[in-house]
């Protein structure tokens, strides 16, 4: 078997000082890979004008160096981000000149059994390049990470919808296997699989592994703080919180705490505007923004507990990272958190306001029995790690080359709408 492992995502997130939660996938994967024999794989990224294309090994190597650096520590003077950019502008260059396309091709031919990798959603709505390759031999598995802009698509971004329905299109014409992130990613793929009329490939639930943690020797002396991960977004329902710390803020509550960690997203004007205008919640609410891995971690040891509110999730790398490092956490009742958390979290209705207050109350204390009672289940919580994940993909992979080719069947034409697809509440990525 062949790897055709595409990086596309990875040469263009040189811009951003801090990893998505695919971005991590991608260099979880491209990491794998790059430790095996050269032979085992050829790694691949698109152009401009959509074709893919041969990367030189050795750079791709200098690639992930430079951003898992960045990631980790963050990029002072910005020496370790320019690296990274230095390095992606060449390969970008070299995919223009377009001489990796026909080394590619020579490549699929060559070689027995390839299978060409795509594990973010880029490049999925396209079924051109991706044909190209599947004419030239190779097998074709995508990753899919949610299906949230299907299924809840007033939390996304206007085009996302219909995109990602041209990639569940795609997936069904010319998917040989897929690989999920979770039971409720599957649920929701199949769903939106059936209508176009083929049965589904082999699905392979891996649920993601989680970066390397060590918990520091020595917590941040601070009062009682609660942390809040991930991209300021309508979906992550950071409204709920802010509403409540301004209610606690009117009570004339100083503590605890409350930290947002992640970038500001899209159509957040409501929650934009209590963060920028309302005077209660200063002092008592803090943006840290995107910081590197290094303090994000030290920033989750300390806290009295993670706080999940979402209103729906593909996996929940937040929590998994919270439970690796020994940190409690409330979060969104969702099919998805509870397979990662079990039975160790405290889960809430992500509308249950007075539920969620009691619960920060409490957790806030010294002496909270609640928050006693899920350390000591979290003692019996196992991480997950990418051994297992990708025990899980290598055997989807000897399956999908076991079998003949599926040949490619013209997609049909994706429709998106908010009613496209019934689904149940938490039914699912990013």
């Amino acid at each position: 078997m062949h790897i055709v492992l595409d990086v596309s995502r990875l040469l263009s997130c040189v811009h951003r000082k801090s990893p998505t939660g695919i971005d991590r996938v991608e260099m979880a994967y491209a990491r794998r890979w790059l430790s095996g024999p050269e032979q085992d794989v050829t790694f691949t990224a698109q152009s401009l004008w959509g074709w893919f294309a041969a990367l030189p090994r050795d750079r791709v190597a200098a690639l992930l160096d430079a951003l898992e650096e960045v990631w980790e520590h963050g990029a002072p003077p910005g020496r370790g981000l320019r690296r990274a950019q230095r390095i992606a502008l060449g390969l970008q260059a070299g995919l223009a000149r377009g001489g990796g396309r026909a080394s590619l091709q020579r490549r699929l031919r060559s070689v027995r059994n390839p299978v060409f990798l795509l594990v973010s959603h880029r490049s999925l709505d396209r079924q051109g390049p991706i044909g190209e390759l599947r004419r030239a031999g190779a097998r074709f598995v995508p990753l899919i990470h949610d299906l949230i802009p299907l299924t809840h698509p007033e939390y996304t971004r206007p085009r996302q919808a219909a995109r990602h329905a041209a990639r569940i299109a795609n997936t069904a014409a010319l998917a040989d296997g897929v690989i999920v992130n979770s039971a409720a990613t599957e649920a929701a793929l199949r769903a939106h699989l059936a209508p176009h009329g083929r049965p589904a490939p082999p699905i392979a639930i891996a649920p993601l592994g989680i970066r390397p943690l060590r918990r520091p020797a020595a917590l941040l002396p601070t009062e009682p703080y609660f942390l809040c991960l991930g991209t300021v977004e309508p979906r992550k329902n950071h409204q709920l919180l802010l509403h409540l710390w301004r209610d606690l803020a009117m009570e004339g509550r100083t503590s605890p705490r409350l930290l947002l960690c992640g970038r500001r997203g899209w159509e957040n004007g409501s929650v934009l505007s209590l963060l920028d205008r309302c005077e209660a919640l200063r002092g008592l609410v803090q943006e840290i923004g995107t910081p590197p891995d290094s303090q994000v971690t030290e920033l989750l040891a300390g806290a009295r507990a993670l706080l999940f509110p979402s209103f729906t999730e593909g996996y929940g790398l937040p929590l998994a990272e919270a439970l690796a490092l020994g940190v409690p956490a409330i979060c969104s009742d969702l099919p998805a958190l509870r397979e990662v958390g079990g039975n160790v979290p405290d889960y809430l209705d992500p509308l249950d306001g007075l539920g969620w207050r009691r619960a920060i109350l409490d957790y806030a204390g010294p002496d909270s029995a609640a928050r006693a009672a899920q350390l000591a289940r979290l003692r019996h919580w196992h991480a997950p790690d990418w051994e297992a994940h990708f025990a899980e993909v290598d055997a989807l992979l000897a399956e999908v080359t076991g079998k003949p080719v599926r040949e490619p069947r013209p997609a049909l034409a994706p429709i998106a709408t908010r009613h496209s697809q019934p689904a149940p509440v938490g039914a699912m990525p990013a």
